[in-house]
């Protein structure tokens, strides 16, 4: 496809602009917005459709957004004074109003090389467009095996949560119910699909009734490969059926987002260093900080502040920095503590600024105000206002359980906590929330359910200081003084410097009485004062 103005031509399939035969240089996000103007030259393009279109719904400041206009200017050879193809309308947006040529001849070519006749009947896209700078994902209908057309209506309705629940997902790029829908009926190939909707992955589903019951199966599947990624079904009944449908899309979106992210993770591995940018960096650095050793966790905070460097305004990877100082400080690992307890209240602050839409931020962001900085409240708030943009976030429920414990309402994090572990029941991170459940526990007095929990999370992560440390607790008040002892002298070599009176200085429980018992467990356990 090629568009035609004055002496300039705008190729989208070799994604060059030339002006008067010579190419001229484009960053590729001024080339996208540029792109994205040409095509809209019928109507004002605001502000909110150009964040959608090029930045994929991440936040954007209006500088940035007013640089890159201006880039795009001058890529024309146009300026804000003169407004020759792009006009400004003042708190409404822009619009190319150049006279624009379509190459219809190579938009017929690319027509006839991407689909079928019935296709384009359809309407489906025929350019297949880019891949978004993050993960990307269509929900197809699912198909109907009742042979009963009036169960079409349950099957729909189960794709429209899903896809719903997904959107929410603040670093998943989701394909609109519109554009998916187009394939319903069809027998697809799944490589071409990607193609056609710009996506990586693929979620597909079945649903089949049979009296009372219905068994609903979906499966993730990577376009670019068609290898399978997940897989799983689900068997309930009729009687209530939209709390059936709320029940299957929180346990499918709970499945499926960590296995995006996993998979994203290993692409971002695979990748050469030279060619990282802000996102792949955000990868590299979740793969280190599931690791739990004060070497991964250096590593992972490295990364994370370079993809902020890069990307000043990446509310995930400011978030994640953040959520690093909660291991440097439940860990023992700081070294400055004022100072990095600073730099960790500058990252959260800027991920929650950031992150008005962005849940995973908001949950990263919150759980590090209210654990490292001691702003309880302040955290909360942001971790609530998270589960308001996505309440299928495994980890924002984990997040929530933890601040809850700190507050004083054990029994709402034990409630919260055991939602993130149904969510996401082989997450990296499922040892922590064992042990948030331990330490809820713990402050209630359930001295052998805490030492159970504790046990569980050290199961997962044999040198997990936080478990290690409940479990010693929990040892010394049911009265078990001899493994108690024992695990303190794990503890003292995993966390050397941790004083049974300190404890307040690592864990900010609202209530003294909490944290009091916390410490008389460690203290009759054989930690020293």
């Amino acid at each position: 496809m090629k568009f035609y103005f004055e002496d300039q031509v705008l190729d989208l399939d070799r994604r060059e602009l030339t002006r008067a035969g010579e190419i001229i240089s484009v960053e590729p996000q001024v080339f996208d917005l540029l792109v994205h103007l040409v095509q809209n030259t019928d109507r004002v393009v605001t502000r909110d459709d150009m964040v959608s279109a090029v930045w994929h719904g991440r936040i954007v400041s209006d500088s940035t957004l007013s640089s890159r206009i201006a880039a795009v200017r001058q890529a024309l050879n146009d300026t804000g004074e003169q407004q020759r193809l792009i006009r400004t309308f003042v708190r409404k947006g822009f619009r190319f109003v150049g006279e624009v040529r379509k190459d219809s001849a190579a938009e017929t070519n690319a027509v006839a090389g991407a689909s079928s006749g019935q296709d384009r009947a359809a309407g489906i896209v025929q350019h297949p467009p880019q891949l978004p700078d993050r993960p990307s994902i269509a929900v197809l209908p699912f198909q109907n095996m009742s042979g009963d057309p009036e169960q079409d209506y349950f099957a729909d309705g189960m794709v429209e949560e899903i896809i719903t629940s997904l959107s929410r997902v603040g670093w998943l790029f989701v394909i609109a119910r519109n554009s998916s829908f187009i394939y319903k009926g069809q027998s697809i190939d799944v490589r071409r699909v990607g193609l056609e909707l710009g996506v990586r992955y693929l979620l597909e589903g079945s649903v089949r009734k049979a009296a009372d019951k219905v068994r609903i199966t979906g499966q993730l599947i990577d376009a670019s490969t068609g290898g399978h990624l997940w897989a799983d079904r689900f068997d309930g009944r009729l009687d209530d059926i939209f709390e059936l449908q709320d029940q299957v899309t929180s346990r499918v979106v709970g499945a499926i987002a960590p296995r995006v992210q996993q998979a994203e993770i290993e692409r971002a591995r695979r990748k050469k260093t030279e060619a990282l940018d802000a996102y792949d960096l955000l990868l590299r650095g979740l793969a280190h900080v599931h690791q739990s050793t004060a070497t991964a966790n250096a590593s992972a905070l490295a990364l994370f502040v370079r993809a902020t460097e890069i990307d000043p305004e990446f509310a995930i990877a400011h978030g994640m920095a953040a959520y690093c100082y909660i291991w440097r400080k439940s860990s023992g690992w700081m070294g400055d503590q004022r100072q990095e307890i600073a730099e960790a209240s500058r990252f959260a602050y800027r991920a929650v600024e950031l992150a008005k839409d962005d849940p995973v931020a908001l949950a990263r962001g919150g759980q590090a105000l209210a654990y490292v900085v001691g702003e309880l409240d302040t955290g909360a708030a942001s971790i609530d206002q998270s589960l308001e943009l996505c309440p299928n976030l495994a980890l924002a429920w984990y997040a929530s359980g933890w601040v809850r414990v700190y507050l004083g309402e054990p029994e709402l994090a034990i409630d919260h906590l055991l939602q993130a572990a149904r969510l996401s029941p082989v997450d990296p991170e499922i040892s922590r929330v064992q042990a948030g459940i331990a330490t809820a526990c713990l402050v209630q007095g359930r001295d052998q359910d805490a030492l159970e929990w504790a046990q569980r999370a050290l199961r997962g992560q044999p040198a997990y200081p936080t478990a290690l440390r409940l479990a010693a607790a929990s040892h010394a008040l049911i009265g078990d003084l001899q493994p108690a002892r024992q695990l303190i002298e794990t503890l003292r070599r995993v966390d050397p410097g941790l004083r049974w009176s300190k404890l307040g200085e690592r864990l900010p429980f609202r209530r003294a009485a909490d944290l009091s018992r916390y410490q008389e467990g460690l203290r009759k356990a054989g930690l020293p004062e």
